[in-house]
């Protein structure tokens, strides 16, 4: 199952398929006893999907059939074992993918000629996504950090390790007390300017806050020769550049947390002089006319906030039930991705932050 949602990977999801591109989704749940119900569900909203394809005049019959083997071959490659608070199923013609969010979702089945992306948007911006570089001597492995984990990746040719021709022996340099030496070397400094500057090149792509984590004298090192590496937040906290995912978040998540709490307090600072400067908008159907327009600069969303509206006569949002006549369950997401297509800060704060703006507000551009 995927989780990570690259610029990358948004675009080619993006990209216009052969009608019919199906998306099927449904809420999951990590913890008993509410994930007893996540089976049954998910092969009833897929049953759902190929009830949709078989009805549709518009799917020739060979298409439909592809598709069918498609999503039987996603729902084949889930693991709710590992589920977390949503689950999105796209499918189209000789091809399909799984993707499990640390957010939870509407059960919906959608047919269209692109795939339904800004629930994945969404939960990717709540996770408030970073990544942590941890450099060795030997090797530098990036990491990419959510929510509540970090996992390895393997972007820009991480991870990176050096050439073992120069008889390099850092676990030897370590126990004998000469790694400060070691990161005096030439060739170490130079190893650890290319992985700040492949790191560079990451952060150009996707930009996201940076940690480092590294011996003390690494961290250093990299003030002296790197570029964004010297002004990441530095964890000094050697062995996690051959360490497990499990190490690595547990001496980055206080910095994490910190840093989280920090934002916060500026994304109310900033909500509150925007109000009295007349540049706020409170509540969904004012956050929302206002994003339509493009006029969103920063976006705070609480992080369970969800509201299912319907859109009375075109100008305005009402509040509505799931079963009424056009609700939208995941208005916030669609705002969410609204805001950031137009370039808008799009934070999640916690539950409550917001007060009187009743879950969502946002910082208006003029």
């Amino acid at each position: 199952m995927e989780h990570a949602l690259s610029p990358t990977t948004l675009s080619e999801l993006r990209r216009p398929r052969p009608y019919p591109a199906v998306s099927v989704l449904t809420p999951t749940h990590r913890r008993e006893p509410d994930n007893a119900q996540d089976p049954v569900r998910l092969r009833n909203v897929v049953a759902e999907a190929k009830k949709q394809l078989e009805a549709d005049p518009a799917v020739p019959r060979e298409r439909r059939i592809d598709v069918a083997r498609q999503l039987d071959q996603a729902l084949a490659e889930v693991d709710l074992a590992h589920a977390e608070d949503g689950l999105v199923i796209f499918a189209a013609p000789g091809e399909h993918q799984v993707w499990s969010l640390a957010r939870s979702v509407p059960e919906r089945v959608v047919l269209s000629d692109t795939f339904l992306t800004r629930n994945l948007v969404s939960a990717q911006a709540s996770e408030r996504p970073f990544w942590v570089l941890s450099v060795a001597p030997d090797r530098a492995t990036l990491w990419n950090g959510g929510t509540d984990r970090v996992a390895e990746d393997r972007l820009a040719g991480f991870p990176l390790t050096r050439d073992h021709r120069e008889n390099f022996d850092a676990e030897r340099q370590e126990r004998i007390g000469d790694m400060p030496s070691t990161f005096r070397d030439e060739s170490t400094r130079h190893f650890l300017r290319d992985a700040d500057t492949a790191m560079a090149k990451i952060l150009r792509d996707q930009p996201r806050p940076l940690y480092v984590t590294g011996e003390q004298a690494a961290l250093s090192v990299l003030d002296e020769v790197g570029t964004v590496t010297k002004n990441a937040v530095h964890v000094p906290h050697g062995g996690l550049a051959h360490g497990a995912p499990d190490a690595v978040w547990h001496a980055v998540r206080p910095l994490h947390e910190a840093e989280t709490r920090k934002d916060t307090a500026a994304v109310a600072r900033e909500l509150e002089t925007a109000r009295g400067r007349r540049a706020f908008a409170a509540g969904v159907d004012e956050v929302w006319q206002n994003a339509r327009e493009g006029r969103v600069r920063l976006l705070a969303v609480e992080e369970n906030y969800r509201i299912t509206v319907r859109d009375a006569g075109g100008d305005h949002l009402v509040p509505a039930a799931s079963d009424d006549v056009d609700a939208r369950e995941d208005i916030v997401d669609e705002i969410v991705e609204q805001c950031l297509e137009t370039g808008a800060d799009v934070r999640f704060v916690p539950d409550g932050t917001l007060g009187d703006a009743r879950g969502i507000a946002g910082v208006l551009r003029y």
